[in-house]
């Protein structure tokens, strides 16, 4: 088993929690898992991309290399295109539909989304609208998490063990709303994905 995840957004949309989630989640199933954080991460509002490498056997380097990440999970349109070189043929690209519009000269969200459609394996879902539904917008991350889920090899109650230990300490509610913003996505995509 091996899984390389490009996870790609803006500063502030939890590409954190979602690495911490599926660390966790791999540390379960006694995986090897390296992680690049390879910039952004410390500026809200600012790109973020993290390389998540992901195997049962040794990973030699922390770095995907282009065409070789199985899974684009992005919770920013746009910054799901920057990455289309590193997606394998036949990969998945995850991407939220709603942008975080941070720059002047932000394309139209319409070609963002034509673009992301145009791809074979494609989910394009609204993450923050239904993080809204089920009463936390902040479990956005949780939905995208979600939405990625069915292309991730690692079983499901590994993954949502991983969510109640991340988020535990902020509490039952809390966890129960992560859990239902990764259940809304997973079923979301089971039921909308392109294959």
């Amino acid at each position: 088993m091996k899984t390389n995840i490009i996870l790609a957004g803006v500063g502030g949309q939890g590409i954190l929690s979602i690495a911490a989630v599926l660390g966790e989640a791999s540390l379960q199933n006694n995986y090897y898992l390296k992680q690049a954080e390879t910039h952004g991460m410390s500026q809200r509002g600012g790109a973020v991309v993290s390389h998540l490498r992901i195997a049962d056997s040794p990973i030699a380097s922390d770095l995907i290399p282009m065409g070789k990440a199985d899974i684009i999970l992005s919770v920013e349109p746009m910054e799901s295109l920057r990455y289309l070189d590193f997606l394998k043929k036949g990969g998945y690209l995850v991407s939220n539909s709603t942008p975080f519009v941070n720059i002047p000269n932000y394309p139209s969200i319409e070609e963002i989304h034509s673009e992301i459609n145009m791809q074979s394996h494609a989910v394009l879902i609204d993450a923050d609208k239904i993080a809204k539904e089920i009463g936390n917008g902040k479990a956005s991350n949780m939905v995208m998490l979600g939405a990625a889920s069915p292309f991730i090899e690692i079983p499901l109650e590994n993954i949502e063990k991983a969510i109640n230990q991340v988020f535990e300490r902020k509490g039952a509610d809390i966890v129960e709303l992560n859990l239902k913003a990764f259940n809304a996505g997973r079923n979301f995509s089971l039921a909308n994905s392109k294959n």
